[in-house]
């Protein structure tokens, strides 16, 4: 059985279940790996438009397995910057991935979700919890900076620099109800419903066409990293252009007019 489990509980969606429940589903390489190589597939596949990362057993993901990555030893002891550089950039290529990726990306997370796994979730797009979710920074606990695999750009710019800080410098928990309050996450539901509302997301996502959501993605981060507010009316300018010389867009405005489902082409 995979470590990533790749489903398509719906018409456009693909599910990303990491799949370690004996273990928090723990990053461990093969993990890494197996998730990076799925990661890249999905952004060349056209039949899938929205991503849902989820965890199986009781947890998201509890971070990194700190007793057996890749079977290597767990102390500085007989290890050289050089080939610790090259796992580093391992394992934070991911947030790099998810952030990048064309479809935009749910997090539904049913649990746990600490260093690593607070990482992916905040590189997804959309956080959605269960109740019992709990999160932590987590790296800071283990003796490691809190600044890793993209968290400290990520988490300033999704709760704001105080609260970040403040969860950076603890490494304490937050549980889900905390999280919502700060605008971790934007829904808080009873384990049992986590994956429906997370469909349901999607199913929201996929009524808008395809192209445009890819764009509305690129384009809110790229506002986010861009300084200058002309500079990001600019891109926004194309952008509007781009998706009105679409037949998707036609379609849209066909199916509003008329009060039916939409059917893209993508084109």
């Amino acid at each position: 059985m995979s470590v990533v489990e790749k489903s398509r509980p719906r018409e456009g969606v693909v599910q990303l279940t990491l799949n370690r429940p004996e273990r928090l589903n723990a990053l461990d390489a093969e993990m890494v790996r197996t998730l990076s190589e799925t990661l890249t597939e999905l952004a060349t596949d056209r039949t899938c438009r929205v991503v849902i990362l989820t965890g199986s057993g009781r947890g998201f993901c509890a971070g990194l397995n700190l007793t057996g990555y890749d079977d290597g030893p767990s102390t500085t002891e007989g290890r050289n910057p050089i080939d610790g550089l090259a796992r580093q950039r391992e394992i934070a290529q991911l947030a790099i991935q998810l952030h990048q990726l064309p479809q935009p990306v749910i997090a539904a997370i049913n649990g746990p979700a600490a260093g690593g796994g607070l990482a992916l979730a905040l590189a997804s797009d959309i956080r959605m919890a269960a109740e019992p979710a709990i999160f932590a920074v987590g790296f800071i606990r283990a003796g490691f900076s809190a600044c890793d695999i993209g968290l400290s750009w990520l988490l300033p710019r999704i709760v704001g620099t105080g609260r970040a800080h403040e969860l950076m410098l603890t490494g304490r928990r937050a549980k889900s109800d905390e999280a919502l309050r700060i605008g971790l996450v934007t829904h808080v539901v009873d384990p049992a419903e986590l994956l429906e509302a997370a469909y349901a997301e999607a199913a929201e996502i996929m009524l808008n066409p395809p192209f445009s959501v890819e764009l509305t993605k690129q384009g809110m981060w790229a506002s986010v990293e861009n300084s200058s507010f002309t500079g990001a009316v600019e891109f926004e300018n194309r952008q509007q252009i781009l998706t009105s010389m679409t037949s998707d867009r036609d379609e849209a405005t066909q199916a509003f007019l008329e009060k039916r489902p939409p059917v893209y082409q993508r084109r």
